[in-house]
């Protein structure tokens, strides 16, 4: 497309390319067919597989910021976008090995909230679905609640990990001792520290957050204040990829051997960093909504230098 063609995702190819050198990304971006397809660049890549059609990869989905229980203009629906999103993973040409939800998955944490999301990501197509806890998951309860739904198996205040086609997780919590940043706590960050230690340094990591783990935008929260601890201790792998939540847009940013992928919602936008005095819901043009609105497809295939992720809109 030309430097001022509009995709669908409301970007132009100049605005692509800045949006990718303002946070320096050593990563790809390629608009396709609906989709925002980033992956780490290499020598090899061009000649290796697709590994989202091999079977034998590793293939995961993300889905975020549900938040079900809104009310407002900026969604008057988002029971039936989150319903989108789940018959969009149940329609994927694969079976995913999990599907992970990064947080908030209900807007006020009340028991029916929790019960209607299980309910509906029971009807996932998937090996297994996997939660870790957004803001919103535990309003008034330091989130006891969240934990009665979604906590079998976990440590702490809901932290875990789990190794899966010969890629490592950890699944973190950063969103229940909030200040101005999203925060985990000297508990959580030895339980990374003594989680990782046994792993070899080629073992490639995912991790799992809600709140950003790099600073994105701190003025409004977008960012955890003891991050820089947690990934010292990932810092000596040879690929590391952060896949996180809140922020209801996509962004990527790459630090060495570290990815950052924040990803959209199934609810509402928010709106760009910093344009507004805060991050409040965004009410879009009619038949806009949708656009702004996705899931994600991650692929990992043994022999691959990274991980490939693929922002999908909902249909």
């Amino acid at each position: 497309m030309s430097d001022s063609t509009v995709d669908e995702h409301g970007m132009t190819r100049r605005q692509l390319l800045r949006h990718t050198a303002w946070f320096g990304a050593a990563v790809v971006l390629t608009v396709a067919g609906g989709e925002v397809i980033s992956h780490i660049s290499g020598p090899a890549e061009a000649a290796a597989p697709d590994p989202f059609a091999d079977p034998h990869a590793l293939r995961f989905v993300q889905v975020s910021d549900s938040h079900l229980g809104f009310k407002g203009t900026a969604n008057t629906a988002v029971e039936d976008s989150f319903q989108h999103a789940v018959n969009q993973v149940n329609g994927l040409p694969f079976r995913p090995d999990f599907v992970m939800h990064t947080g908030d998955l209900t807007h006020l944490s009340t028991p029916a909230q929790f019960d209607q999301v299980k309910q509906m990501m029971s009807h996932l197509n998937t090996g297994k679905t996997l939660t870790v806890p957004g803001e919103h998951d535990s309003v008034d309860d330091a989130g006891q609640k969240y934990r009665a739904a979604f906590g079998a198996g976990t440590a702490g205040d809901g932290w875990y990990s789990f190794d899966l086609k010969g890629v490592h997780f950890l699944a973190l919590v950063n969103t229940l001792s909030l200040e101005k940043l999203g925060h985990l706590g000297a508990d959580q960050l030895e339980f990374i520290r003594k989680d990782v230690a046994k792993l070899s340094a080629d073992t490639p990591i995912v991790v799992f957050s809600h709140i950003p783990l790099f600073e994105m935008y701190p003025a409004w929260g977008w960012g955890t204040d003891d991050a820089v601890q947690a990934l010292s201790y990932l810092r000596r792998f040879s690929s590391v990829t952060c896949l996180n939540g809140h922020v209801h847009q996509l962004f990527t940013k790459t630090e060495g051997n570290i990815t950052f992928h924040s990803a959209t919602t199934t609810a509402y936008p928010l709106p760009k960093p910093g344009d507004g005095p805060a991050p409040t819901p965004a009410t879009l043009p009619a038949g806009k909504l949708a656009d702004a609105l996705g899931i994600r497809e991650v692929a990992y295939r043994q022999g691959n230098p990274g991980l490939a992720v693929k922002d999908v809109k909902l249909a």
